[in-house]
């Protein structure tokens, strides 16, 4: 009898699946910073998306494709994932983020030391959160207008909470609604799209505000790659312990009240095609 893969397949699926998703939104990042793309926030936006269409699409079948440490607890809590394939779950999107990290900061690490020199700026100071950004989920978003701060307006904690909160509950309701059984099958090919586009929509309504992460793994896995690529201790240190509250707490409390939510809309529903 052969023997089995030391590599479970859903530990792969998990791993190349956050990759892709995160390598294709990064990238979009890196392109505006470094290269003077010309995305703008929804062109940003909708290449998050495209890659969590691709995502979803290849690594769907093999793993389910939560890609998410958000969405990986909330089906524990309410479809009957193993509560055992938890952890390794997130170690893997964590580590398909981090890759990905590293694969979009070898692309684009010469255009950021380009940025960098010409604004003056030194890796590891204050002043790099303007290129460390690529990476890392800021609240409130460093990009955010001067006229913000003539109006008097104050983006912080509590706003980053909120958005990280409320964005992943609607990612996950749109997740947990396509899903459910109750769903005509009919919908199945056209289910990685439609939750790409919400989450497009999304970044675009949440980014001004906190980045719109909405994601543990791909918090965790490109912060990371930053420690040990100049930024050192500052991605962690700027903001204490509120991008844990922001970026990690946030987005767990708002899958699980999204999927609650759907699963409670479907409760007791007739199935659409019967």
């Amino acid at each position: 009898m052969a023997d089995k893969p030391k590599i479970p397949a859903w530990f792969r699926g998990e791993l190349i699946g956050t990759y892709l998703l995160v390598f294709f939104g990064l990238g979009s990042v890196a392109i505006e910073v470094a290269f003077g793309g010309q995305f703008g926030l929804f062109g940003v936006a909708m290449l998050w998306g495209l890659g969590l269409m691709v995502a979803i699409s290849v690594t769907g079948p093999v793993s389910g494709a939560h890609l998410n440490p958000a969405i990986t607890i909330a089906f524990a809590t309410f479809r009957g994932f193993p509560k055992q394939r938890i952890l390794p779950y997130i170690v893997a999107q964590i580590i398909g983020a981090f890759l990905a990290a590293a694969s979009v900061y070898f692309l684009s690490a010469g255009g950021l030391a380009a940025v960098e020199e010409a604004a003056g700026i030194t890796r590891g100071h204050l002043e790099s959160i303007d290129t460390a950004k690529v990476f890392v989920t800021f609240y409130p978003h460093p990009g955010n207008p001067a006229h913000f701060e003539e109006a008097g307006i104050q983006l912080g904690l509590m706003e980053g909470i909120g958005a990280e909160f409320l964005g992943t509950a609607l990612l996950a309701i749109t997740v947990f609604g396509l899903t459910s059984s109750k769903q005509p099958k009919a919908l199945g090919p056209f289910i990685p799209i439609l939750i790409g586009v919400v989450l497009a929509v999304l970044i675009s309504l949440f980014a001004p505000v906190s980045m719109a992460g909405f994601n543990p793994a791909r918090d965790i896995g490109p912060r990371l790659w930053t420690v040990v690529t100049g930024w050192g201790s500052l991605t962690f240190s700027h903001e204490t312990v509120g991008w844990i509250l922001v970026y990690i707490v946030s987005p767990c409390l708002g899958a699980l009240f999204g999927a609650g939510t759907a699963e409670w809309l479907f409760k007791h529903a007739e199935p659409a095609d019967s």
